[in-house]
């Protein structure tokens, strides 16, 4: 029998590789697309969903609607669009769905997908970051597998296959280091939104690109981690790797590491995301070591690198305080890319915020609804947008 699959956010970096995989897995033949989603690239959305044979397609821009509709026309494939439409979709029972719905945005679409039971693999960290509790509730209570789609998140994962829980030491995460990673503060100030999406190893989106250059990203990942994982901060390690071949590692309390290992290439554990609990055959390169001839670690910087402290103070501060950081860091980038704040300014505004907003937010304790993070939010960029507009003169 087929699998029911859907995917929100296949005109992604995240999505176009799920969607070659199951295209080399045999397509509509072996799986039942369900619902695929996109933002602005309708023309894209609609290929996917005409050559996986998918039921609904849906963009999450509203004006777009009539560009998915001239674009599907004839093909008998159902077109919507919106946040209503995209949780309605999410809502469509699969066995496994992939979340890769880049920010917050896919948050609810996300627990919307873990109420179906079955596999949901997550891409969108933001999830885990701003409702890890109210996520891990939802698959619990509907008997959903999470599976973790970031790279360093999946190596953490596949590490700790078979392993008791209090024999795990650490967590270590490893950082490419971004575009940046040899910079000097004083040249970041001058940082272009142009040479911080230019990452040096993966081919990902301009938001996670600009993320990685600020270890924003890693931030987030660190936050990730603790919810997945459930380990003390002090238990999660953050090493640059520039090479990006070992993704991340997992110290034992016998003093053993073990570490995955595999190319820069997010079909790996989209791949094994998509086939657990077995491992399948992945049209991916082979590591030659002999050819790699080393592999390098350098401590991580907090100082040029602020993220990574923040990501520490907002786990110290806990409850809802990580959907006040999200905000505040998507809002940041906003402003980055918009020119109306330079590079540096990113960290500094998420700060001003969390001090602001954070700690009303840290008090909602556990139980919390969506609404409840919604709020956090909504509040977290209301700050920031009164921020940008004290600093920019407006």
């Amino acid at each position: 029998m087929r699998r029911r699959v859907s995917i929100f956010g296949s005109t992604g970096s995240v999505g176009q590789n799920t969607v070659s995989l199951l295209q080399a897995a045999g397509g509509p033949e072996a799986f039942e697309v369900v619902a695929l989603s996109g933002a602005e690239n309708v023309a894209l959305l609609a290929e996917q969903a005409k050559a996986l044979g998918a039921r609904i397609a849906v963009t999450a821009d509203e004006g777009r609607l009539g560009a998915l509709r001239a674009e599907l026309a004839g093909s008998g494939i159902e077109a919507a669009a919106g946040q209503g439409a995209l949780v309605d979709a999410a809502a469509e029972p699969v066995d496994w769905g992939m979340s890769a719905i880049v920010g917050v945005a896919g948050l609810a679409p996300g627990l919307r997908l873990a109420e179906h039971g079955g596999v949901l693999a997550l891409a969108n960290k933001e999830s885990l970051v701003c409702a890890g509790d109210l996520l891990r509730r939802t698959c619990a209570a509907c008997g959903t597998d999470l599976l973790p789609v970031d790279s360093e998140h999946s190596a953490i994962f596949q590490a700790l296959r078979g392993e008791a829980a209090d024999a795990v030491e650490r967590i270590i995460l490893t950082a490419s280091g971004g575009p940046f990673r040899d910079w000097t503060t004083e040249k970041m100030a001058f940082a272009t939104p142009e040479q911080a999406k230019a990452h040096p190893n993966w081919s990902m989106g301009v938001r996670i690109s600009i993320d990685s250059a600020t270890m924003f990203n890693k931030a987030l990942e660190v936050i990730e981690a603790r919810a997945l994982f459930e380990v003390a901060p002090d238990a999660i390690e953050v090493v640059v790797h520039p090479q990006s071949i070992v993704h991340s590692m997992v110290g034992f309390r016998d003093g053993s590491i073990m570490a995955h290992l595999g190319p820069s290439d997010m079909r790996g554990p989209i791949g094994f995301a998509l086939n657990w609990p077995e491992r399948r055959r992945l049209p991916l390169d082979r590591l030659d070591f002999a050819a790699l001839g080393r592999l390098d670690f350098q401590p991580s910087d907090p100082v040029r690198f602020p993220a990574l402290r923040l990501a520490r103070e907002v786990m110290a501060m806990g409850g809802l305080a990580g959907a006040v950081f999200n905000a505040a860091k998507e809002a940041a980038l906003d402003a980055f890319l918009m020119r109306a704040i330079g590079f540096l300014d990113m960290a500094v505004l998420v700060e001003h915020v969390l001090e602001t907003a954070g700690p009303a937010a840290a008090a909602e304790g556990p139980g919390y609804d969506l609404d409840a993070v919604t709020a956090a939010d909504a509040e977290a960029r209301r700050l920031a947008g009164l921020w940008v507009a004290a600093f920019s003169g407006n």
